[in-house]
């Protein structure tokens, strides 16, 4: 006669693997056509993305989401243009909060979509603003960069957008994003109020070694005091030695977050953007 804790022992392992199957039946049963793209996270991100337009003849720029009909409208006026050199703009740790550096890059002539990572139904945030600190859930930054990835996949069924004129530009959280996503389908990236350095997770610029990038941050800006980042302060220019056609600037005066409030960083980075994109 066995004795009782190996009777419970196969017991238990026999109500598991039973469990197992029943489980992994159901999964086979499914009918696939039930579970689309539109049901993830990610789909949403893109399906809620802010879609910034280039103005035509005397109107202004236009902003709105897919399928809004403002967007619809100029995406015919635009058509006889053919593709359109695009921008991927990632927002900050709370969000897209102003539009008017995106309706200044559309007046240059680029389509700019920034998706939004908060359309996602389980989104934590990995800043905490009230002490200008990051680092709170850092799976964060492994969805952003999925957000990049998964934004050019859709956009390869829009044909409106130039896929050989793209740009990625990133602001604080989303500029870690621009600095670490790997793929070589941008003529160019934009790393704004990012320093990239800190966390090994995060710490680098890792575009191909042919792309151009831009890097734009504070002197003063308090999200990156000493005190707060354990003294890995600096700029991304470290990290540019041996990038063509790159440059980081680091803007003086008055403390603070916001480098793209700034009239003349925007003209720069437009210029930026658009010799790279025309090359």
């Amino acid at each position: 006669m066995l004795p009782l804790s190996r009777v419970l022992v196969l017991l238990t392992t026999s109500l598991l693997a039973a469990c197992s199957l029943s489980s992994l039946n159901q999964i086979e049963g499914l009918n696939h056509s039930e579970l689309t793209e539109a049901d993830s996270d990610l789909a949403r991100t893109f399906d809620r993305a802010t879609v910034v337009l280039p103005a035509v003849g005397g109107d202004d720029a236009v902003h709105g989401e897919f399928g809004d009909p403002r967007i619809n409208t100029r995406l015919k006026e635009l058509s006889p243009r053919g593709g359109l050199p695009t921008i991927v703009y990632m927002h900050g740790c709370t969000g897209l909060r102003n539009l008017d550096p995106l309706l200044a890059l559309a007046s240059q002539g680029f389509v700019v979509i920034a998706p939004n990572s908060f359309a996602r139904r389980f989104r934590p945030l990995q800043c905490k603003p009230s002490a200008k600190t990051g680092g709170e859930n850092v799976f964060v930054f492994d969805f952003r960069l999925a957000e990049v990835s998964y934004a050019l996949h859709r956009m390869r069924r829009l044909p409106w957008i130039d896929g050989s004129r793209l740009a990625l530009f990133g602001v604080s959280e989303g500029g870690v994003a621009a600095a670490l996503y790997r793929g070589n389908e941008f003529r160019a990236r934009v790393i704004a109020q990012w320093t990239c350095h800190g966390n090994p997770l995060v710490r680098g610029i890792h575009a191909p070694a042919g792309e151009p990038v831009l890097a734009v941050v504070r002197a003063e800006d308090p999200w990156y005091d000493a005190s707060r980042t354990r003294g890995q302060s600096g700029d991304c220019g470290a990290f540019m030695t041996e990038r063509s056609g790159s440059d980081s600037i680091v803007v003086g005066g008055a403390p603070g977050h916001q480098v793209l409030e700034d009239t003349g960083t925007i003209v720069r980075i437009a210029s930026f953007l658009r010799r790279a994109t025309e090359q």
